[in-house]
């Protein structure tokens, strides 16, 4: 159930920009909204988005480490320092109404002349037996919300991007073992977590492998490797990438590419005039935090140039 504090909030208003999304895309475009004098609301699942489940932040320029959630406590900070509204609720649909959009939650309906999607993306499932039975009881998506139950145990990471690396070195610090299971021939992350990785002494990596099942009782107990193999573990965290929330998008009209993602250009807007996209769920092909931020701004200044009808060429 979403807990929506509607305090502040005029359902009869238009606003000038309704933000979807609580990540720090959807943060940044709204603080630079605010400064642009634009009267927004920011509209969000979960505020801090799948970051905030990050253990370490070490890339975000001016801030040489933090957690996932201590970065977005600084967003929400410079956020509420704005007076900018944030509501927790799901927009299902969106409709164009003469000169605005009508934006339909579970519980209310919002006015904006403009709408910005940064609802980011969420975690890329296995789609294997057992995934969805252990959920919760040994399968995981976020060692940060569950690695600390698994101390002095055996678990295993699958995927060798750089958040699998991350996240078998944040494991590490609480138990036994960790086992990265990866298709590939070589994992991929940044240099320095690699190599952090592989001076780890807790940290084993296993090559060409894929998980076909996962076993277990109560609890997981063990995964079946494609070599048919068992292979006794306590615990399955799953780090193979996200899908884009892009379905509210696409049944507005809104194009997207095969993955699924919103098709922008360089002023984050979408085929629809005014709806803009920025972040996670758009088609940039390098999606970080900062890259976000940075489409999120773009976006801002974008709405502000349509809603003011300034025609701006930059």
């Amino acid at each position: 159930m979403f807990n929506i504090d509607m305090e502040g909030i005029d359902l009869e208003k238009t606003y000038d920009l309704i933000v979807l999304g609580g990540g720090p895309t959807a943060i940044g475009c709204a603080i630079y909204a605010a400064r642009f004098a634009l009267d927004i609301l920011v509209i969000g699942k979960i505020f801090g988005g799948l970051i905030a489940t990050t253990h370490l932040v070490e890339n975000y320029p001016g801030i040489t480490s933090t957690s996932g959630q201590g970065l977005m406590d600084m967003f929400k900070d410079h956020m509420n320092s704005l007076s900018i509204p944030y509501i927790t609720d799901e927009i299902r649909s969106i409709e164009k109404a003469d000169e605005h959009f009508i934006l339909h939650s579970f519980f209310q309906k919002f006015k904006a002349k403009s709408v910005v999607i940064a609802t980011g993306s969420e975690r890329k499932k296995l789609g294997i037996p057992g995934e969805e039975d252990f959920a919760g009881r040994g399968v995981s998506y976020c060692a940060t919300c569950d690695g600390p139950f698994y101390k002095d145990k055996t678990v295993c990471v699958v995927g060798g991007s750089d958040s699998a690396a991350k996240e078998a070195l944040f494991l590490s610090q609480n138990v036994k073992k960790v086992y990265i299971i990866y298709r590939g021939e070589e994992i991929r992350a940044e240099p320095i977590n690699k190599k952090r990785v592989e001076e780890n002494h807790k940290i084993e990596i296993i090559y060409k492998t894929n998980i076909v099942e996962i076993k277990g009782e109560n609890t997981v107990k063990s995964v079946i490797f494609d070599n048919g193999t068992e292979f006794e573990v306590d615990g399955v965290f799953i780090e193979v990438g996200s899908i884009p929330n892009s379905d509210l998008a696409k049944r507005i009209g809104v194009e997207t590419n095969q993955k699924d993602e919103i098709i922008i250009n360089r002023k984050s807007e979408t085929n629809i005039p005014g709806i803009f996209a920025a972040g996670d769920v758009a088609d940039a092909p390098f999606k970080q935090a900062i890259t976000g931020v940075a489409e999120g701004v773009v976006a801002a200044y974008s709405a502000f140039d349509y809603i003011k009808g300034m025609n701006i060429d930059y």
